[in-house]
């Protein structure tokens, strides 16, 4: 199971960094400074819209189908509406989960994307509400060791 921990709302910022208009190869490099255009700012790329996105942190190995590992860092939004299909972040009974929101006989259903991890259906006493939309995901490749 997928599990969430809320890091903390992400907060404008006015730093730029130098963006490549390049395709790198994962082979032999490129010299990208020759392609250098303009500055680009994280909070465009990741579609920040503070005050209603926020950093969480997964713990667990049922998304990693969809790319999404355990200590990876999730960009989501709260100032969209949730549809069938979405990856979220969602609340059951005070727990907090990632998965994919789906729908099934008039139920909602959280799906992993990992074969051994079954669906979870919400059951009608139980108290659930989506958190918010999962809409980018942050890995750290250096070794972590």
């Amino acid at each position: 199971m997928s599990n969430a921990l809320i890091l903390g709302e992400l907060q404008p910022s006015d730093t730029r960094l130098p963006y490549f208009d390049v395709h790198i190869p994962a082979g032999f490099p490129s010299p990208a400074l020759d392609h250098m255009e303009h500055k680009l700012s994280l909070d465009e790329l990741l579609d920040i819209n503070a005050p209603h996105t926020y950093v969480v942190q997964v713990s667990g190995e049922s998304m990693t189908g969809v790319g999404i590992f355990d200590g990876d860092y999730l960009v989501v939004s709260r100032a969209q509406e949730a549809k069938p299909n979405d990856i979220v972040a969602a609340c059951i009974n005070g727990e907090m989960l990632v998965k994919r929101l789906g729908k099934s006989h008039g139920r909602y259903v959280l799906q992993s994307e990992h074969a051994d991890y079954a669906p979870r259906y919400v059951l009608e006493d139980e108290e659930f509400m989506v958190w918010g939309i999962v809409t980018h995901s942050l890995r750290n490749h250096r070794n972590r060791t």
